[in-house]
């Protein structure tokens, strides 16, 4: 028993804590998604192939064998989605955090927001933030222009050209209008969604964007990120949302700065 601590290693200890991390980033990246059944099938495939090695069953033992053997090939066609959303979120720089957006553009947007649903006016609109969307940004009509609720408005209004597509807005600025959003393939959606509610779903699901749908048939608005829906009832509860997500409090780092040159 001794023996076997004192060839334990605390490079082995380090290796195993690296491992179960991973394993468990990898069940949080595939929660609630199709993937987790997916998965779910390939340990179900497993466990058979250990049985048939067991009971001596020679074809489905061959046949499990020659399906496992392609098995990297296999995970990178199906789960080719989840895998960009991990090395996305292993690319993102966890000490480095700008603001993305100024009070005054979530304002306009908020404004702007209300006054399409009081009118029945659906509206797309995608917050930009670390995730590029350059891919995405190619499919709509480039602005560049500042971001005001009158231009948000007049996008979205049915005679626009534009109205269909998402607005894509980076730093205060409307990049694009009209853009063409992925949709999202997830089975348990509510069949209440339409094309604009899976499509704001379907790129949280690949990016860190905030997306913000009105539709125009409930009047409701909701907002989108990673993936999930959440209802906002009123101009109160989107304002302190997105004030969380865009405009953080105060760094501990600066506050001690400011502190020090006072002093």
């Amino acid at each position: 028993m001794l023996d076997s601590l004192n060839i334990f290693r605390w490079q082995d200890i380090l290796d195993i804590l690296i491992v179960a991390f991973l394993i468990y980033q990898l069940f949080l990246i595939v929660r609630g998604t199709r993937s987790a059944q997916m998965v779910l099938g390939l340990m179900v495939l497993g466990v058979v192939y250990f049985m048939a090695s067991i009971l001596d069953l020679a074809t489905l033992q061959w046949l499990l064998k020659t399906f496992l053997g392609s098995l990297f090939l296999i995970v990178v066609i199906v789960f080719q989605q989840d895998i960009r959303r991990a090395l996305t979120r292993v690319g993102k720089s966890p000490f480095q955090k700008t603001l993305d957006m100024a009070e005054k553009d979530l304002d306009e947007i908020i404004r702007a927001v209300f006054y399409l649903s009081k009118r029945r006016i659906g509206a797309l609109i995608v917050i930009e933030r670390e995730t590029g969307l350059r891919e995405f940004v190619g499919s709509g009509f480039k602005l560049n222009a500042n971001l005001s609720k009158e231009l948000l408005v007049s996008i979205f209004m049915p005679v626009s050209p534009l109205h269909d597509g998402g607005v894509i807005i980076y730093k205060g600025k409307i990049q694009t209008a009209g853009c063409i959003l992925p949709l999202s393939q997830n089975p348990y959606l509510s069949k209440r969604f339409g094309t604009r509610h899976r499509a704001a779903i379907g790129l949280s699901e690949e990016t860190d964007a905030v997306v913000i749908v009105v539709s125009e048939e409930t009047q409701d608005i909701s907002l989108v990120q990673q993936g999930a829906l959440t209802a906002m009832h009123d101009e109160l509860t989107l304002t302190n949302t997105l004030r969380n997500i865009f405009l953080p409090k105060e760094n501990p780092v600066t506050g001690w700065r400011q502190w020090v040159g006072m002093s």
